[in-house]
């Protein structure tokens, strides 16, 4: 490896705690806080959020708030180029006042501006493309979709490297962009494994259990937006089956979206809406609690470029049954770490929801095989070490390609 010369990053991402849409927000606040921790000067930009600063340090992470788009935006696309205008507002000062070594920008909504600091500052672009459009709506059918897609040929084409979270994710910007396979680094997301070893006596889980089962009651967590491509219809059509089994079993669905009435309605006509709890946002602190007390974690997803969720399971001791989807395959081993079963089959998923419940060794089995993976490979030291690793490759490579150009 080139030796370590990067020491100022920027990171552009839409979201940023306390701004949580999807997973993004989380592996930014993770990567640039381990970062940071190692010693590199880490600024993030990112957009408006109610009741945070302008500017804060968050630990050793500079975060930078976009505070100026306050008019409203007729549309969704006019917010994102008004927002990607005050990144520049915010980020040109900051180049200034010191040149970063590194842009690293998250996904289509920063490509603007990240295109335009990478020209103007002639500073490498690192990007992380955490999902596509193609994948999320299964196709391109529309113009703000096809308008979507070019944005996400545009920052993968514009970056000097791409990181994906898996192989999935390779085939999958091989085949909607073209984009070579030397040009991509497979980093998957991780958890931090202590931070979901919880202080929580037994007669607090209890209580804390008992407001949304009893005893003798099974729990079965979702976590996730409420979204089509998530699959919580096919977590809902499976739960009449589950209760067969085990009649009353619980199932808590954490998140918000457009999904939410659908899913509700779903539910009532199917006759189980008193066995299904819609929790909406859940504060960490308490979702840390769900994943304590839940029989099993459900990824039923139809589409995931990675499933964070599924490690956090895994980190929290509580087995998980996924789809066979995407970035769950990467790190999710059938009967060794959690449990897989067919995208978009609800018998599957009941029958695999059924392998938990029902064998206490397997569950057994499962937790101790997962928390191992998540303390030796899943977690974000290691994480971040491959990312610097790239960063440092790429601003080694583009100083050489400086030095030959200059003498030309």
């Amino acid at each position: 490896m080139a030796s370590q010369n990067v020491k100022r990053v920027l990171m552009l991402a839409w979201e940023y705690p306390p701004r949580i849409i999807g997973g993004l927000a989380r592996v930014v606040w993770a990567l640039s806080h381990e970062l940071a921790e190692l010693g590199l000067d880490v600024h993030v930009i990112t957009a408006d959020h109610p009741a945070t600063p302008e500017f804060e340090l968050d630990g050793k992470v500079k975060v930078h708030r976009v505070k100026t788009q306050t008019d409203n935006s007729p549309d969704f696309l006019t917010w994102v180029s008004k927002l990607n205008f005050g990144f520049l507002q915010y980020a040109i000062p900051l180049f200034n006042e010191q040149k970063f070594d590194v842009i690293h920008a998250h996904d289509w909504m920063v490509t603007d501006a990240a295109w335009v600091l990478k020209t103007a500052f002639d500073t490498p672009l690192v990007t992380t493309i955490h999902a596509t459009e193609q994948g999320r709506m299964g196709g391109i059918h529309t113009g703000l979709q096809r308008y979507v897609h070019q944005m996400e040929w545009r920052l993968t084409f514009e970056s000097y490297r791409v990181i994906v979270n898996s192989h999935h994710m390779v085939d999958e910007l091989r085949g909607s962009f073209n984009l070579p396979l030397d040009k991509m680094d497979v980093i998957p997301n991780g958890v931090t494994p202590e931070n979901f070893r919880i202080d929580f006596p037994e007669n607090e889980k209890r209580a804390f259990r008992q407001s949304f089962a009893s005893e003798s009651q099974k729990i079965v967590l979702y976590v996730g937006r409420l979204v089509n491509e998530k699959g919580v219809q096919v977590l809902i059509d499976a739960a009449p089956k589950v209760i067969h089994q085990y009649p009353e079993t619980q199932f808590l669905i954490v998140g918000t979206g457009y999904f939410m009435e659908t899913l509700k309605a779903q539910a009532a006509y199917s006759g189980i809406e008193q066995n299904v709890r819609f929790l909406g946002y859940v504060a960490d602190s308490d979702l840390l609690k769900l994943y304590q007390i839940s029989d099993a974690v459900a990824i039923p997803s139809l589409y995931e470029p990675f499933g964070i969720v599924a490690l956090e399971g895994m980190a929290a001791g509580t087995p998980v049954v996924v789809s066979d989807v995407g970035g769950l395959r990467d790190f999710v081993e059938h009967g060794q770490n959690g449990i897989t079963t067919y995208a978009g089959n609800s018998d599957s998923l009941a029958w695999g929801i059924l392998q938990v419940l029902r064998d206490a060794g397997l569950a057994h089995h499962l937790i101790n095989t997962a928390t191992k993976a998540v303390e030796e490979v899943y977690n974000w030291k290691m994480i971040t070490k491959k990312t610097r690793e790239t960063y440092e490759k790429v601003f080694a490579d583009s100083k050489q390609e400086a030095l030959l150009m200059a003498k030309k």
